[in-house]
């Protein structure tokens, strides 16, 4: 039934200063068509304001998408030269090694490198 993920809504309550945060610090692919979706390999961010249609805002927690990088420690430096405030040390999970923050509005991310790729299925 299921097939895909077509995004990961982002909640925001200021979509441009979202739109700069994904697109000049994290380094993610604007969308061609849309001025509020970024790419991250295949997997889109679709950032909203969810008070403009009558919903409350609320940050995204406990639910960190992980996004890959080869160096966690190169890539969190230049995070940190660019203003993002990392929630603690890089964790090591002895199969992966995770380093976690926050975008402007408080929605949970991390930065992710697998010691080893699993085989393909």
């Amino acid at each position: 039934m299921i097939t895909g993920v077509d995004f990961i809504a982002v909640p925001s309550r200021d979509a441009d200063r979202a739109a700069r945060f994904y697109g000049e610090v994290l380094g993610l692919r604007p969308d061609d068509h849309a001025r509020y979706e970024f790419w991250a390999g295949s997997v889109c961010f679709g950032i909203w304001e969810p008070e403009t249609v009558g919903m409350p805002f609320a940050p995204q927690r406990n639910g960190h998408p992980a996004l890959h990088v080869a160096d966690i420690e190169a890539a969190r430096a230049e995070l940190e030269a660019k203003g993002v405030t990392f929630l603690g040390p890089v964790i090591d999970t002895g199969v992966c090694r995770m380093a976690l923050f926050r975008d402007p509005d408080g929605n949970d991310l991390m930065l992710h490198g697998r010691y080893a790729p699993y085989p393909e299925a």
